[in-house]
């Protein structure tokens, strides 16, 4: 008989109102990893978690932080009607279960930029990066990013990766609750171009993609 793991799990709205973050008591993702699936193909021997969650109708996109897990569901049904059934399923599956997430496939891990393989891309993009060579900025944006977005993102329930920087644009992933959200953009747009802008003069724009 397979011992028990005592589990606690809230649910918490984020700023994206077809999201929820469901935090746990201890953590589902090691090495302060986060990945993102769209489908239960995906996932099925990655995240034996989202592979289950992924067989609620509802359910269109699963994403792992830290301690929580957003999931992301279609118009069928209100929050209101199923976050509690979720929240007791989450529960009780981590209960049961040690290992939320296996391991991240490699081709779901944000690439960051190398020199000898520039902006590779690992994740779906309806950008273009290959032409996109690192620069002497890249560093210092990802420590602005790094400092003051991620950590307020991650709150959301969400994500942001640096993917490059070229002719003052600065070029950004959302993931999570943060892709599809309303309020992204206008976020974005507003602190995030600012605060950026602010600290480095080359910087012009920011373009948010959301996977």
């Amino acid at each position: 008989m397979s011992t028990r793991i005592p589990t606690e799990v809230y649910a918490e709205m984020t700023p994206n109102p077809s999201t929820m973050k469901f935090v746990a008591n201890r953590l589902l993702i090691e090495g302060g990893k986060q990945v993102e699936f769209t489908s239960k193909e995906q996932c099925v021997e990655a995240s034996p978690l989202a592979a289950e969650l992924f067989n609620f109708p509802f359910v269109q996109a699963v994403f792992v932080s830290g301690n929580y897990v957003s999931v992301a569901k279609d118009e069928s049904l209100g929050w209101e009607m199923i976050v509690q059934q979720l929240r007791e399923y989450i529960r009780e599956w981590l209960a049961e279960n040690e290992v939320a997430v296996a391991f991240v496939p490699e081709h779901l891990v944000p690439g960051p930029s190398t020199q000898e393989t520039p902006f590779a891309e690992s994740m779906s993009s309806s950008i273009d990066y290959s032409d996109m060579k690192p620069t002497d900025y890249d560093e210092e944006i990802r420590f602005l990013l790094d400092e003051f977005v991620r950590p307020a993102v991650e709150q959301d329930g969400g994500a942001i990766d640096f993917k490059a920087f070229h002719e003052g644009k600065v070029y950004v992933q959302m993931r999570g609750a943060c892709s599809g959200c309303p309020s992204s953009m206008q976020t974005l747009k507003g602190g995030i171009e600012n605060l950026l802008r602010s600290k480095i003069g080359a910087v012009k724009e920011v373009v948010a993609e959301e996977v």
